[in-house]
């Protein structure tokens, strides 16, 4: 039981009727650590980073987002946790997102459309992380999450296609997405692969699970801390970081990938497949700097290169396959404005400079 004030901040625990079923990352030497679950609590809400979130708050007259954790129960469509009042009766079924409708309010105002002054906190928008635009919406019956781009000049939800067509050859396991184009932005739309018995557990989770008598390095952190909750991570971790590496992803934190697992038996079912890698192919670079900037690497090395001698196998490449996604990506972006632009030819002209350095250093090995 744990005490929460309007504000949406932890102020104390006052009882723990089941530790096992507290949130991976929250216990420390067998004990809750309420710093670290105020922490993962906070981190739960819209980030203060997100794109026009002072206009947003201003127009539902509320000084932060962890106001709105409050507001909608802190539910979520990435995991099970909730709360409600002490003496309230409502059950998980009556609430959850993943079978029962929720409000577009929240959704319409952090897209910037204009709404009437009262409106429905119900909504899942209110746990969502990053700094683009997002928001949820039930497209035939199904959860899907809608991201927009930085910009009108940005690309990310170009690029999101891009990793899905690299995955697909090389059979990495990934979210599909799709495009939508609307008057103002270029969205990128995908499923949820989170259902109401299972849950995504972020890498920065798991990390804060595990100590360690001696400093090792991050990758080393998080391959341990998973092989104590009993799932070997080293394969999938090959495939996320070769992708990144052609992509030249400059944003794979901690929070962006991570661990599925079974709500009620709390088994680990496996990594969660690929998502978030729209912050690539320097999508953040001016196209008359395209070729003068190479971004860092995350999230374990500073440079792709170096994050590349981590990698344990890459025999599961089809270098054949690998280099047929150029004909895919020209097809994509050709008539767009990045076509029109001429930006579209740079990125296919690195993704075949990032393919070839692949190449070149698997078969140095």
């Amino acid at each position: 039981m744990t005490l929460v004030d309007k504000s949406g901040s932890i102020l104390d625990i006052h009882e723990i009727f089941n530790k096992d079923h507290l949130p991976i990352g929250t216990v420390r030497y067998g004990e809750l650590d309420t710093d670290l679950l105020s922490e993962w609590w906070d981190q739960r809400s819209i980030p203060a980073s997100r794109k026009n979130i002072e206009s947003f708050l201003a127009r539902i007259n509320l000084p932060n987002t962890k106001y709105l954790l409050t507001k909608s129960m802190g539910l979520s469509l990435s995991d099970q946790y909730w709360i409600r009042n002490v003496d309230s009766d409502l059950s998980w079924s009556e609430v959850n997102f993943f079978e029962n409708d929720f409000s577009e309010d929240i959704g319409n105002l952090l897209f910037g459309h204009v709404h009437a002054s009262a409106f429905n906190p119900m909504s899942p928008d209110n746990t969502v992380d990053g700094v683009l635009k997002k928001r949820w919406k039930i497209i035939d019956g199904k959860r899907c999450l809608m991201k927009a781009c930085r910009n009108m000049s940005s690309y990310e939800s170009y690029n999101e296609i891009i990793a899905s067509m690299i995955c697909d050859v090389l059979k990495i396991p990934h979210v599909d997405y799709r495009l939508q184009k609307t008057e103002y932005d270029t969205l990128c739309i995908c499923e949820d692969f989170i259902d109401s018995k299972t849950e995504l557990v972020s890498a920065v989770s798991i990390i804060n699970s595990y100590s360690s008598p001696t400093p090792i390095s991050k990758y080393h952190t998080y391959v341990n801390a998973c092989r104590q909750l009993g799932y070997n991570v080293v394969s999938d971790l090959d495939r996320m970081i070769v992708l990144d590496y052609i992509m030249e992803n400059y944003d794979r934190h901690f929070r962006n990938f991570g661990l599925i697992r079974d709500a009620e038996s709390l088994e680990i079912l496996s990594s969660a497949p690929i998502f978030d890698t729209g912050s690539s192919l320097r999508c953040n670079v001016e196209p008359e700097r395209f070729w003068e900037v190479e971004n860092p690497s995350w999230p374990f090395e500073g440079r792709f290169d170096d994050q590349l001698k981590l990698v344990s196998s890459f025999d599961w490449i089809d270098f054949h396959k690998l280099y047929s996604v150029l004909d895919g990506v020209e097809a994509l972006l050709s008539g767009t404005k990045l076509d029109k632009d001429g930006v579209a030819d740079s990125i296919v002209e690195l993704l075949d400079e990032r393919i070839t350095k692949l190449r070149t250093f698997v078969q140095s090995k």
